[in-house]
């Protein structure tokens, strides 16, 4: 990923600093939408808590997108807790469609194309990494 791309994602996700909870529970409305099976991977989950730590989560992934040295390892153990509850492969489309969607219901006219790319990619980079590393046997961790 650019930096510059990196730097759309930052300074969009900049935006949304003051509504997390809006974006990510519209995020989360919207995944179980398009694939209602994932709310049973939420049944014993406080969604307000869930809500703050995906929030908290995605921070830390925007500060280091062009730092992956940063994070690689720190995407590894979120990779080994999400195969453990339950997300399959298939889920991380789901996930990144929602993503966006929730991403273009907070900025409007804010997500452009250009920021709309540069989302699509970062995403796109952070679900490779998590997949590659959710498909090693745990030996291999």
């Amino acid at each position: 990923m650019t930096p510059e791309r990196a730097h759309l994602v930052r300074e969009s996700w900049r935006q949304l600093a003051p509504i997390p909870d809006r974006a990510t529970a519209s995020f989360y409305r919207r995944l179980f939408e398009l694939d209602p099976r994932t709310t049973a991977l939420f049944e014993a989950t406080d969604m307000e808590a869930q809500r703050k730590k995906f929030a908290d989560m995605l921070t830390r992934i925007v500060r280091q997108l062009d730092s992956p040295e940063e994070l690689i390892p720190n995407l590894a153990p979120l990779a080994r807790r999400h195969v453990h509850y339950g997300v399959r492969a298939s889920d991380y489309h789901t996930v990144g469609e929602a993503l966006v969607w929730a991403l273009e219901q907070a900025l409007g006219d804010a997500l452009t194309d250009d920021v709309r790319s540069a989302w699509t990619e970062a995403y796109a980079l952070l679900a490779a990494v998590m997949l590659r590393v959710a498909a090693k046997p745990p030996a291999a961790l």
